[in-house]
């Protein structure tokens, strides 16, 4: 029997380093944060939750308003400033009572795609693991699935080392997903981060102007 996943879109900071809110930046003929639900949708994962700033924030507001027609719940993190580890625990909480294993992602991860998305699920659903990974050169990223079983331990430990705590605490229960492309695991921080994600971005686009 399949599990049921949820995801976890964390959407909850203040795109200081970027200089704007790099969620409402445009990508494709949306705003970054649309492109990244609907490839998670896209993906086979139908129950989201977005963690967005503070209840009444400027960004908050234009954030669910973005997302206003999409099938999610939208929860907020009161505290943006606090570390990561404060929006993931704002989204288990608000997770529905059947979900099995949480898929976190990046409101800032711009090039992932639904094919990552579903081979994370895939492999989730295949290795007997805990937590799964994508893993690029060495370096781990995001989307990574947490089964439930770790839902009490990502809310009451790990303050001040975050997730990564609990990938030191669990690393025998955790299978890596090796991927050749870099770029499906950047998030975006600075200018030129959203730079090179636009450049992909109309790379990967088919040529209007050709023929045939």
């Amino acid at each position: 029997m399949p599990v049921n996943i949820a995801a976890i879109i964390l959407a909850a900071g203040r795109s200081c380093r970027m200089g704007t809110q790099k969620l409402l930046l445009p990508l494709g003929g949306q705003t970054v944060i649309e492109n990244i639900v609907d490839r998670i949708l896209a993906g086979g994962v139908r129950q989201l939750v977005v963690v967005v700033g503070p209840q009444g924030s400027t960004d908050s507001m234009a954030i669910t308003e973005a997302l206003a027609d999409r099938p999610l719940a939208i929860v907020h993190n009161s505290d943006p400033q606090g570390e990561m580890l404060s929006s993931v625990r704002c989204g288990v909480h608000a997770l529905p009572p059947d979900c099995e294993a949480a898929m976190v992602v990046l409101g800032d991860q711009p090039s992932i795609t639904s094919a990552l998305v579903k081979q994370v699920v895939a492999a989730h659903r295949s290795q007997n693991c805990g937590i799964v990974l994508p893993i690029c050169g060495g370096k781990r990223g995001h989307p990574t699935i947490i089964s439930a079983r770790y839902f009490g331990e990502i809310l009451t430990r790990h303050d001040g080392v975050g997730l990564r705590g609990l990938l030191e605490a669990h690393a025998e229960d955790i299978f890596e997903l090796v991927m050749t492309d870099p770029l499906l695991l950047a998030d975006m921080d600075h200018p030129a981060d959203y730079q090179r994600h636009l450049s992909a971005m109309s790379k990967s686009l088919p040529n209007k102007g050709s023929s045939g």
